[in-house]
C-alpha cells in the first residue's frame, strides 16, 4: 500500500473514531434546565463583568443580565447581585455604565492598575470577586458567574445556570452560548469551537479527571462555586494564562472539583467578532498556546488536518475510497453538533476548508508569539 493510500485511510479511520465521540458526547452533554425550581434561587448568587472598552456592548449586556437577575422561586421573588468592573475603558463605556448604574440595581468598580505578572482579563475577573467578597455582608455569594460583555443572555440565563451547577453538584459549569456567525470568515471559523470539544474530548471523564488535556469551559459565561474559587486562590491561580477560562477549569480540578462545559446555546448567545481582520486578532492572541504550546498547538491543528482534511484530499485524487469515509464522517460529525448548537448545518459541507483556515490561524499566532507582537486591548499578551 502507498504511503499516501496509507494516509488517507489512517485520516478516515480517526475521522471515523471522532464520529463516534460526537455523537456519545452529545448524548452525556448536560443542559440547563428550562424551568428551574428552587436551585435557582438567586440570592446569593453574583454576576460579574469585566469591560474594557466595550461601549458598542455594554449597554445591551448589562440590561440583559439585569432582568435575567430576578428569578421568582415559590412565589418569592430572588436577585442576584449584577457587578461590572470598567478596566480603564477610553471608549465612552465609563459613562455609558454611569448612567446605567444611575437608572438601576448595578454594581460599578473602576478597576486598579495592572499589577506585573497579571493579565488584564484575569486581574479584572479577580478585582471583582475581590469586591463581592469583601462587600457582601455576613452570608457572602456562594455562586460567581462571569460573563463577557459581548454575550447576550435569555431571562431565565442565569437561574438555568444555577440549577445546574447545584443540581448536578458540580463545582464549575460552563454553559457553551451560541456562537453567532454571520460573515463568511465567521461562518467558517466559530462553529470549529463547539464542534473542537465536541469531537475530541470525552465529557463522561472530562468532568472528573484531574488530567490537564480533558478541561474544557469557555468564559464567556462561567458559574463557579464560591468556596472552590477560594480554595484554588480565585483568578490569581491563572493570572498569566492566555486561554484563562480553560486554565480555570484545571485549577478546580487541581483542588478535587468537578466541572466542564454544558450546552447553554438555549440561555446565551455570543457574537465574538464583527468581521475577519477582529476574528484574525482575536485568535492570534490565544491560539499559540490555547493547546498548552506552540508544539501542542502543532500536534493538535496536524491532527485536525490529518483527520478531515487529508481524506477529502484523497478522495478527490481518487486513491482510495476510504477518503469518501472519512469526508462523510467529518461532515456528520460537525452537522450533529451544529443542529445541537444553533450553527448552519448547510456550512458543514465546508468543513475541511474550516479546518484548513483554522489551521492558517494557529499558523499566524505561532508566529504572531514568536516575533513579539500579540496585543488585546492595547495591551501585550505574549
Amino acid at each position: 500500500m502507498s504511503l499516501a493510500r496509507w494516509t488517507v485511510r489512517a485520516g478516515a479511520a480517526l475521522s471515523v473514531a471522532s464520529l463516534g465521540l460526537t455523537v456519545d458526547n452529545l448524548r452525556r452533554l448536560r443542559v440547563p434546565p428550562a424551568v428551574p425550581g428552587a436551585a435557582g434561587d438567586l440570592d446569593r448568587v453574583a454576576v460579574l463583568l469585566p469591560v474594557r472598552d466595550e461601549a458598542e456592548h455594554v449597554e445591551a449586556c448589562v440590561r440583559a443580565l439585569l432582568e435575567a437577575a430576578t428569578h421568582a422561586v415559590d412565589g418569592r421573588e430572588t436577585r442576584a447581585r449584577v457587578v461590572v468592573l470598567d478596566d480603564g475603558s477610553t471608549d465612552g463605556t465609563g459613562e455609558v455604565l454611569s448612567w446605567l448604574q444611575a437608572a438601576g440595581t448595578l454594581e460599578v468598580v473602576r478597576g486598579a492598575d495592572l499589577p506585573a505578572g497579571w493579565l488584564g482579563k484575569p486581574w479584572a475577573c479577580q478585582q471583582l470577586a475581590d469586591h463581592v467578597r469583601l462587600t457582601g455582608g455576613a452570608g457572602g455569594a456562594e455562586v460567581l458567574v462571569f460573563v463577557d460583555a459581548d454575550v447576550r443572555v435569555r431571562p431565565d440565563a442565569l437561574a438555568a445556570t444555577v440549577a445546574l451547577l447545584r443540581d448536578a453538584d458540580l463545582d464549575l459549569v460552563s454553559p457553551y452560548p451560541h456562537q453567532e456567525a454571520r460573515t463568511v470568515g465567521e461562518r467558517l471559523v466559530q462553529p470549529l469551537l463547539q464542534w473542537s470539544w465536541s469531537s475530541t474530548l470525552p465529557l463522561g471523564l472530562a468532568e472528573t479527571s484531574p488530567r490537564p488535556s480533558l478541561a474544557a469551559a469557555n468564559g464567556q459565561l462561567l458559574a463557579v462555586r464560591a468556596p472552590t474559587y477560594w480554595r484554588l486562590g480565585g483568578h490569581d491561580a491563572v493570572r498569566a494564562e492566555v486561554v484563562e477560562d480553560v486554565a480555570l477549569v484545571r485549577a478546580v480540578k487541581s483542588v478535587g472539583g468537578r466541572g466542564g462545559v454544558a450546552d447553554g446555546a438555549r440561555i446565551a448567545s455570543c457574537r465574538m467578532y464583527d468581521d475577519w481582520p477582529a476574528l484574525r486578532e482575536g485568535y492570534a492572541k490565544s491560539l499559540w498556546t490555547a493547546f498548552g504550546s506552540p508544539a501542542g498547538a502543532a500536534g493538535v491543528v496536524g491532527l485536525m488536518v490529518l483527520a478531515h482534511v487529508v481524506p477529502v484530499v484523497g478522495a478527490l485524487a481518487g486513491w482510495s475510497r476510504a477518503g469518501l469515509v472519512g469526508y462523510a464522517a467529518s461532515v456528520l460529525s460537525r452537522g450533529l453538533v451544529a443542529r445541537r448548537t444553533g450553527a448552519r448545518v448547510g456550512d458543514t459541507w465546508a468543513h475541511p476548508v474550516s479546518v484548513l483556515v483554522f489551521a492558517g490561524l494557529a499558523a499566524d499566532s505561532v508566529v504572531a508569539h514568536r516575533r513579539g507582537r500579540l496585543t488585546w486591548k492595547g495591551r501585550s499578551v505574549a
